[in-house]
């Protein structure tokens, strides 16, 4: 495959990448970023490649592999490490106080935002967070398996909008 095929390759497969690379970082701009790195992992390394294999997936391979490394690497940069004689992790958690009654607030008004849900939408939406499959909520409540899954996404949508003020500012 010449460097031209490739790379043709690679920027058709690229927006099929997206949604993953989205999975795995859950935000855009990161997700941006993991597909660069990830194209330009693969276009350094397209000598590794064996043609006539699977590029999608070889491409998967990389931009995950670089998630974990990156990830891997964010997490020692957090670490702070005492090099006292006691030779312990700041961070290890022994020492660590939590202030619970911010979660308590948060708990209360998810509580509050479920219960204001009208029934229609509040069962589908409550059988689904405790794990049932929508075929089984479908069957349960007997309504079509698109009602289920229409109700679950209006709930969501109300919830989301209800509980705007704990939405992360970046």
């Amino acid at each position: 495959m010449t460097t031209l095929e490739f790379s043709y390759s690679l920027n058709k497969l690229s927006s099929s990448l997206k949604p993953f690379a989205l999975k795995l970082t859950r935000d855009m701009d990161d997700a941006n970023d993991l597909m660069q790195d990830t194209m330009v992992k693969a276009f350094t390394n397209k000598e590794k490649f064996t043609e006539g294999t699977n590029l999608k997936a070889w491409l998967y391979t990389i931009m995950k592999n670089t998630f974990i490394t990156n990830y891997q690497r964010m997490v020692r940069r957090g670490t702070f490490v005492d090099t006292t004689d006691n030779l312990h992790y700041i961070n290890s958690g022994d020492v660590l106080v939590e202030n619970g009654a911010y979660g308590d607030f948060t708990m209360d008004d998810i509580h509050s935002a479920i219960g204001g849900l009208d029934e229609v939408y509040k069962s589908p939406f409550m059988m689904h967070y405790r794990g049932f499959k929508y075929h089984e909520i479908a069957q349960k409540l007997d309504i079509p398996i698109g009602t289920v899954k229409n109700r679950i996404h209006i709930a969501r949508k109300i919830l989301k909008d209800d509980l705007h003020i704990y939405r992360h500012k970046n």
